[in-house]
Order: C-alpha cells, then structure tokens, then sequence
C-alpha cells in the first residue's frame, strides 16, 4: 500500500481492528498452533450489488493522545469530561462511563445532566443511576440517530482509539481500568435483550507470527484466545487463518435497550443542542457529564479532536452466517485493497474497513464502498472455491 492509500484507509485504524496484530506488541507468546483436524466449514456470505441493502456513514471522535476523561469546573457547575473514544466507544464506554461516575461522588448532590445520547452518554447515566443520581439526558438526537447506531460494534477496544506515541503514563492508566470493566459488564449482559453475542472471528493471513497477537496497551490479565489454523484447516485463500471468540454487539438493539433501561430507572430525556459552554451554563444541574463526542471540539475548544470516517455497506441478513472475518493485503484481489472485515447482524450483513482521517463529509465514498464491496466479493469467492469437496 502506498502512502496515500495508508492515510486514506486508516492505516491507523486498521492497526485496531485487524484482531490486533500489527498494534505495537506486548511480551510476545508463542502462537497456538491447532491441532490437526477437519477443515473449518463456513456458510458463505452471498456478495453481491443486488444484494446491498444501505450504506451508512458515521464520524468517530478520534483524539491523538486517546480519549478525555476528567474533572472540570464551569461558572461553579462541576464538569466530568467523558469523550474522544475513536472507534472504541462500543468496546470501552461502561468502562470510562464508571469511571466518570465515580469521579462525581465527590458532588455535593444527587442531581446530574448527562450530554449527548450515544453509547458513552446512555452507559454514564445508566451509571449515575446505579449510584444514585437523578439524570436528565440532553441531546441534540437520540438512537437510532446517534453515531453510535452507525458502529459495526465488535470488541475492538483499540480501534481507532489513540496514536501510540501520543498518549501519557496517566492515560495509558486510565484506558487499561476501562477496558477491565467494560470487558467484563460486557460480557455480563450476553443475550437477546441487549443484542450481545459471542461469535468465532477468522482473520486470513500469510504470516505465522500474526497469531501471537499482543497489545502493548491492554491488560496483561484480559485474555484473548487465538488458534493458528494450518493450510488445509480454513477455506480462505492465506496460507493460515487465526481463529478467535469475539464479543458482537448489535447496535439498534443494545442503544434502544439502553434508553429503555435508563427511562425505567426515571431518567428524563430533552431534546437540545448546546452551541457554546454558556448555553451548558444555563443548566439547572450542577453537575454535568460531557459525553457529546466530535461536538466537543468546538463546545470546549478542543483541538486535537478531529474525525474519522466510518463506511459500512450493508448486505441482506443471512441468519446461517454466525461469524466474523477480519483481514487485508493477499486476502483481497490485490494487496492495495486495503483492510476490510465483515461482521453479520440481524439487521444485515455488514461490510467496512472505511477510516478516514480529517473528513466531516457525511457524503458517501463511493470509490471506498467499490473497494470494500468488490474485495468482499473476492475474498468470499475465493472461499467458495477452498470449500469445494
């Protein structure tokens, strides 16, 4: 890939959400070869342009030096920053949104407002509730309009998130507390009612050591199990294929359970969009949470903010497809086709592997939605053919 295709499809991005295995590593651990077995059989998904359905498109809040989680003071009112997650909002927001909510104990008063009604938003007033805050949720849009409904929503609690020479000790902190809990409220709400679920995520590849896997950022104690798939054990057109579990989160679902959750609890929800730090003045509460993403970057002037493009191309819903795939270079027609993966919802099957930094356009790619669509295409009829008997 040269330069520019790096810059425009995220080279960073891709550095999280390719199962973290180009991410700066920790400690590296031999990988876990499989033993032999049969080979895996996979439903294929059906790719085609007949079959495309919707293509959405979302700005991530990407901050350089990672996400802002902190205590400020407003015309006397106190203000808990919680906001700037990349593409991790999905993975880490129970995380930051506990940590927030431990921050305003120190409040004299139960009364709280919470900004902004995406995942960060509904997961810190669901969290003030738990501690006993009365809340009232103002924002501009509620789900099924919120940044969020647009996420493909996997564990990717690295994507997107941070520029790895740009974050501090204290943050590098704060981020691994996040991922602890909300790896673990994660998993405690698996089911039907939230739309959480674990599924098996393949990621074709060329290169043995892959499987190591390894994030200089996450926890030594949150495991990630991966099996190494040996030629003849996968249908995919790489030499291997890792093979890991990974939490899925179906976002139309987990939003509307969340509002609904919050609403039962006697939270109330305003309608209004804050153009300057007076209008959050006004406020009759005087402790506020700033959860409202991008929007950040001109309410409170902060200038590192910037977007990231997010593109996801919608297929069909094909219920007998139960797994993700994650991958670039040789799985693709050619390896300037950039990453891409694949995650499949009841709401459809969805195609990304979209980044692009700087762009506020909301207007659609259509040279990236050709990319993402004729690279699926191939990936899946080369797969075809990996399965013949």
């Amino acid at each position: 890939m040269d330069r520019r295709s790096l810059l425009k499809f995220g080279g960073m991005a891709a550095v999280g959400m390719a199962a973290q295995a180009c991410a700066p590593r920790a400690v590296a651990k031999p990988p876990v070869t499989a033993p032999s077995r049969p080979p895996v059989r996979l439903p294929l998904v059906d790719v085609g342009w007949d079959r495309v359905i919707r293509t959405t498109i979302g700005l991530r809040p990407f901050r350089p030096s990672g996400f802002v989680l902190k205590a400020d003071k407003l015309d006397g009112k106190t203000l808990i920053h919680n906001f700037g997650h990349g593409g991790s909002g999905m993975s880490l927001s129970w995380g930051t949104a506990s940590m927030a909510s431990d921050l305003a104990l120190a409040h004299d008063g139960r009364t709280a407002a919470v900004m902004g009604s995406g995942v960060v938003g509904l997961t810190s007033a669901r969290e003030l509730q738990r501690r006993g805050f009365a809340v009232t949720l103002y924002a501009a849009t509620v789900p099924p309009d919120t940044t969020s409904n647009m996420s493909l929503a996997g564990w990717t609690p690295t994507s997107g998130l941070v520029d790895f020479k740009s974050r501090s000790a204290e943050w590098d902190g704060q981020f691994r507390e996040a991922v602890r809990i909300a790896y673990r409220r994660l998993q405690l709400l698996t089911g039907p009612k939230y739309g959480i679920s674990w599924i098996m995520n393949y990621a074709p590849t060329d290169n043995e050591m892959s499987a190591r896997g390894g994030n200089v950022l996450m926890p030594d104690d949150i495991t990630n199990p991966r099996v190494l798939l040996q030629p003849g054990e996968h249908p995919f057109p790489t030499r291997f294929a890792i093979e890991r579990p990974e939490m899925r989160i179906e976002p139309s679902i987990y939003l509307d359970a969340l509002m609904a959750d919050f609403l039962q609890w006697g939270g109330k929800v305003v309608i209004r969009k804050f153009e300057t730090p007076r209008d959050v003045a006004t406020l009759t509460e005087s402790l506020v949470i700033n959860c409202t993403g991008l929007g950040a970057k001109t309410l409170f002037s902060d200038p590192e903010l910037t977007p990231l493009k997010g593109q996801l191309v919608v297929l069909v819903p094909q219920p007998e497809v139960t797994y993700a795939t994650s991958g670039g270079g040789r799985v693709t027609a050619t390896p300037e086709a950039g990453f891409i993966h694949m995650m499949p919802r009841s709401d459809g099957i969805v195609l990304g592997g979209t980044s692009i930094r700087d762009d506020y356009s909301l207007t659609i790619d259509e040279k990236e939605r050709q990319r993402i669509v004729e690279a699926h295409i191939f990936l899946f009829n080369s797969m075809r053919s990996g399965q013949k008997t």
